[in-house]
C-alpha cells in the first residue's frame, strides 16, 4: 500500500480543490450536491487505489475528466506517475482516453499528446513517438519539448543528420545554444565515416564540428587519429597537444595516442617537455606514469623509481603504488617479496571495483570513458575522478 502514498498526496488535495473550484465558478449558492458528488467520486477512486484495484480507480478518475480543467490535469499527473513507476501500459491507456474524449480543449489535448509521446518512448515504440512529436512540432504546440524528444529519438537511432537538423530548429525556436551538442553529432558522423574508410568525408564533418565548437576536444582527438592512421605522426602530435590545451581534463584519454605519435616521429625530448609542463598544471597520476616510463627507457630503472617515489609523496595514488611495486618486485626476495605480492594483489582488487570516470551532471560512474553519458545522455559530461584510488 505504501507504493500509493505519492499518488494519495496528489489526489486528496485535488478532491477538495476541484470541488471548491467547481462551486466558485458556478457563482451561485447551491446545495453542494455536485461538489459532494465530485468529492465522493474522488474518494471512491482513492479507495480503489488503497485496495490495489487500479483498473477501477483509473476508470473512476477518467470519468471525472468531463467535470473541469483541474480534474484533467490531475489525470495527466496520474498518467505521469504510472509512467515513472514503469506501468507504461496504464499510462498509455489513460492518455489515449483523454485524447479521444469529446469536448477536451485543444490546449489540454496537446498536453495529453505530449504525455502520450513520452509513454511511447518509454515503451520503446519510437516510430509512434516520432510521428506524434512531429505532428506537435507541425502544429507549433509544445514544439520545444517535442523537438527535444525528437532529438533524443534520433540520438537513440544514431540518425545524426536528423538530430542536427532538429537541434538547429530548437536553437532557432528557443534561442538556446545547441552548438556544443551539434559538434558532438558531427563527431559521431566523422567517426562513422572514418570506420568506413571515408577519410575525406570524416575531415569534412570535423570541420563542421570545429565551426560549431572551435575548442572541441573530441574533434581534435579524431583529427589526430586520422593523421596517425595515415602515418603523419608529427601532425598528429600538433593536434593532440592542442586537444590538451582545449581541455586538460581529458589528459588520460589523450596521452596514450600522443605518446605513441611522439615515439613514432622521434620527438621524445619534446614529449618530456610537454609532460613536465602538464605535470605542473594537472594533478592526476597519468603524466607521472608516462614520465616514469620515459625515464625508465632512457635512463634505466633507478632514476625512474626515484622519480616515481618522489611524485607519490606529493600526489598519493593507488595506480602509482602499483607501478612502484611492479618496478621494484625483481629486486626483492624472500618474505619481503611475498608481502609485496600480497600488497600488489590487494591494490589490484581495490582498483577493480573503482569507477575511474563520473558524469558531472547526474553522477553516473564508469570504468571507461564515454562521450555521451549512458545514464543522463549528456555530452562531454564524463570526467576523470581525481582521488587516491582514481586518477
Amino acid at each position: 500500500m505504501s507504493a500509493f502514498y505519492p499518488l494519495l498526496a496528489l489526489l486528496i488535495p485535488a478532491a477538495f480543490l476541484s470541488g471548491w473550484w467547481t462551486a466558485r465558478r458556478a457563482g451561485v449558492r447551491r446545495s453542494g450536491a455536485q461538489v459532494s458528488e465530485l468529492s465522493s467520486d474522488y474518494f471512491r477512486g482513492l479507495n480503489y487505489l488503497l485496495n490495489e484495484e487500479q483498473d477501477k480507480a483509473i476508470e473512476v478518475f477518467l470519468k471525472l475528466a468531463e467535470y473541469n480543467r483541474d480534474t484533467v490535469e490531475t489525470h495527466l499527473a496520474l498518467g505521469n506517475l504510472f509512467r515513472r513507476r514503469g506501468e507504461v501500459d496504464r499510462a498509455i491507456r489513460l492518455h489515449q482516453h483523454l485524447v479521444s474524449r469529446p469536448g477536451l480543449s485543444e490546449g489540454m489535448k496537446t498536453v495529453a499528446l505530449l504525455e502520450l509521446g513520452e509513454d511511447y518512448m518509454r515503451a520503446g515504440l519510437l516510430d509512434r513517438a516520432e510521428a506524434l512529436f512531429s505532428d506537435l512540432v507541425a502544429m507549433n504546440a509544445h514544439a520545444p519539448s517535442a523537438l527535444r524528444h525528437l532529438i533524443a529519438i534520433y540520438q537513440h537511432e544514431r540518425d545524426w543528420h536528423k538530430a542536427i537538423e532538429h537541434a538547429r530548429r530548437l536553437e532557432t525556436m528557443t534561442g538556446e545554444e545547441e552548438e556544443t551538442t551539434i559538434a558532438q553529432f558531427y563527431c559521431e558522423l566523422a567517426e562513422q565515416a572514418r570506420q568506413h574508410g571515408a577519410r575525406a568525408e570524416a575531415r569534412d564533418y570535423l570541420q563542421h564540428a570545429f565551426a560549431c565548437q572551435p575548442d572541441c576536444v573530441r574533434a581534435f582527438m579524431l583529427t589526430g587519429r586520422l593523421h596517425a592512421e595515415e602515418g603523419q605522426h608529427a601532425e598528429a602530435v600538433e593536434v593532440y597537444e592542442r586537444a590538451v590545451d582545449a581541455d586538460i581534463a581529458f589528459v588520460p584519454e589523450i596521452l596514450p595516442p600522443l605518446l605513441d605519435s611522439y615515439a613514432r616521429s622521434g620527438q621524445m625530448e619534446r614529449a618530456e617537455r610537454f609532460l613536465r609542463d602538464i605535470l605542473a598544471r594537472y594533478h592526476g597520476i597519468s603524466p607521472v606514469l608516462a614520465l616514469t616510463h620515459l625515464y625508465e627507457q632512457r635512463d634505466g630503472e633507478k632514476p625512474a623509481i626515484e622519480f616515481l617515489t618522489s611524485q607519490l609523496r606529493q600526489r598519493p595514488s593507488v595506480r602509482g603504488l602499483m607501478a612502484l611495486i611492479d618496478a621494484t618486485m625483481d629486486k626483492i626476495e624472500g618474505e619481503a617479496r611475498e608481502n609485496f605480492l600480497i600488497l600488489r594483489d590487494l591494490t589490484h582488487k581495490l582498483l577493480e571495483g573503482q569507477a575511474m570516470y563520473r558524469c558531472s551532471h547526474c553522477g553516473f560512474g564508469t570504468k571507461a570513458h564515454h562521450w555521451q553519458c549512458p545514464s543522463c545522455k549528456g555530452w562531454s559530461t564524463i570526467r576523470p575522478i581525481h582521488g587516491v584510488a582514481n586518477e
